[in-house]
């Protein structure tokens, strides 16, 4: 935990409830794309590869500390990381999105800096962030030899399939439903999506983070808020003439953001074109299934 937790633990011991609780957390997982290419990339020099990791994940972890997160474990090359515990954090979904946007605006710093070191052979660090807001149980976990301080359930599980879901999606952070709902219009954020990710029944509404708000106050936000908004309507309503139309502005919208959402629009461009040689039955709810996590 973060230094400025440790004081208020110090100051305030009565507050630190180690036993297992039931509280809402706001959970973050990350996770290196293409890590294997990473790796065989120092496969003559293991120790730089160690020295890589490192400064990634010291940087990762700053992020998370410096915004009052409490880092549950690394695993490998990804995080996990929760909101809310041990202290109460009254804007923990806040603090959770801030902390994700420091992220990539630190990798790209850290990408830009290893370029200049390396006269561009580098391969570029890539990250994906999952973060979802709910009722978790957290404390004490494992044997009876071996602990760690960790949160189990439903948020927690969908918090990682979010994390795994920013690859189908083309975008660097997804945040599930409640998350949305407690930040109002503190961040840039779009609708993706009605999903049903693996193992779970209930559809989820999943947003992309994009940006702060001073992002979400510009008109080209606006612009870009009004074109996905079409698009997905439309797409739910059937009307694919329309939701085409709208993907080309989203895509353009993105563009004129510096946010690079080409990927994103071919995705329901696909759709739509699949959907035009063989429509949905007449009881499609929209969702899309996950077939991978």
């Amino acid at each position: 935990v973060s230094p400025d937790l440790v004081a208020t633990l110090a100051d305030n011991p009565d507050q630190l409830k180690l036993g297992g609780e039931r509280r809402e957390l706001s959970i973050l997982f990350t996770d290196v794309r293409g890590f294997t290419g990473i790796s065989e990339s120092f496969k003559d020099d293991p120790t730089g590869l160690t020295t890589l990791m490192n400064r990634f994940l010291t940087i990762m972890s700053d992020a998370i500390m410096d915004k009052r997160g409490t880092i549950d474990k690394f695993m490998g090359d990804a995080i996990m990381a929760f909101w809310n515990a041990p202290l109460d954090e009254k804007d923990h979904a806040r603090l959770s999105c801030s902390a994700a946007l420091r992220m990539m605006q630190d990798i790209a710093d850290l990408n830009t800096l290893r370029a200049h070191e390396t006269d561009g052979s580098a391969i570029p660090i890539d990250i994906g962030i999952g973060i979802n807001t709910g009722d978790a149980v957290v404390g004490n976990m494992g044997s009876d030899k071996r602990f760690d301080y960790s949160a189990l359930g439903d948020p927690v599980n969908l918090a990682s399939r979010l994390e795994g879901q920013t690859k189908s999606y083309g975008v660097d952070i997804i945040i599930g439903a409640s998350t949305r709902a407690q930040v109002g219009e503190d961040f840039a954020v779009i609708e993706l999506d009605l999903i049903r990710v693996k193992g779970k029944q209930e559809p989820e509404h999943i947003h992309a983070l994009i940006g702060d708000g001073a992002m979400n106050a510009t008109p080209d936000f606006a612009a870009l808020r009004t074109a996905n908004e079409t698009m997905i309507d439309s797409y739910r309503q059937q009307d694919w003439q329309a939701a085409t139309r709208a993907a080309q502005d989203v895509r353009a919208a993105g563009s004129a953001l510096s946010v690079d959402l080409d990927f994103y629009a071919a995705l329901y461009e696909d759709r739509i074109a699949t959907f035009r040689d063989t429509p949905p039955p007449a009881d499609w709810d929209g969702v899309f299934v996950a077939t991978s996590k």
